[in-house]
């Protein structure tokens, strides 16, 4: 299934961002099997250099990524950037804008009239307990778990210690479900390390992550794999499928009902069988 065959229907499950400052990375980027490309104007730019990755944005989304969902980062609201930031994205196709730091609904206020889909980055204490209200929020399509920022707000010794944020992960989640909206893991800082990044996107997807964000072109094809259904589960979904015949029953050793038929066909479904 390449990237241009996965539906907007589904969650994309590689998001890859792309400095907006590098244009070798901008240019590259169109040729990668990332299912969504997030054009970085936050914290992958130099403060020295924000107005250049605008007018880089601009002309690169303008010319096009075929088969690619486009969302770009702006910079946070209260920030100095995020006005002009804002003004960069007018007229431009987009299928998503990602606001990071977003601590309350009232953080959305100046997207709103973008009238794009917002995927919002729940990155602090403080937005872990609104987390609820702000997948709530009719502007937004899903939540980004900006796990690299709450480990320095939570002040972990051991930086990115994923077992130590696990409440926090776990809210996060919760509250993208209970929202109807679409949720997706952190970054892996590593990019060296294959085998932390298999491990760690192998566990994002245990925990119910639809995706993950990146940041870096080696990671793109382990995560596609890592969130796609392999073949061993779209085996059992066709075999439950065929199995059911409504209500509950007996099947390949378990009980199922029809919540477990639905999960079946959407797997299916996803997996374009």
């Amino acid at each position: 299934m390449t990237p241009s065959d996965y539906s907007a229907d589904y969650p994309p499950r590689s998001l890859l961002y792309v400095p907006g400052s590098n244009a070798r990375a901008l240019e590259k980027a169109g040729g990668l099997a990332a299912d969504m490309l997030i054009v970085d104007l936050e914290d992958a730019v130099p403060a020295d250099r924000k107005a250049e990755a605008r007018a880089a944005m601009r002309a690169a989304v303008t010319a096009g990524f075929p088969g690619k969902r486009v969302a770009v980062r702006v910079n946070a609201t209260g920030s100095a950037e995020q006005a002009a930031d804002i003004a960069a994205l007018a007229g431009l196709a987009l299928d998503a804008v990602v606001l990071p730091k977003v601590d309350a609904p009232s953080d959305l206020d100046p997207l709103c009239d973008l009238g794009l889909p917002i995927l919002a980055m729940i990155e602090t204490p403080a937005a872990i307990y609104a987390a609820r209200d702000i997948a709530a929020d009719p502007a937004v399509t899903g939540l980004i778990a900006g796990l690299n920022d709450l480990a320095h707000e939570l002040k972990l010794p051991d930086g990115m210690d994923r077992g130590a944020m696990s409440h926090a992960i776990q809210a996060i989640i919760l509250a993208a479900r209970a929202g109807e909206v679409w949720v997706f893991d952190g970054v892996y800082n590593a990019i060296d390390d294959a085998a932390g990044f298999a491990a760690e996107v192998a566990e994002g997807r245990r925990l119910g992550f639809d995706g993950k964000t990146l940041i870096h072109p080696s990671q793109v094809d382990p995560c596609n794999t890592a969130f796609a259904p392999s073949e061993r589960e779209i085996a059992a979904a066709e075999a439950l499928v065929a199995a059911a015949t409504g209500g509950a029953q007996r099947h390949d050793g378990r009980m199922i009902e029809d919540m477990h038929v639905a999960a079946a066909r959407a797997l299916l479904a996803r997996a374009g069988r």
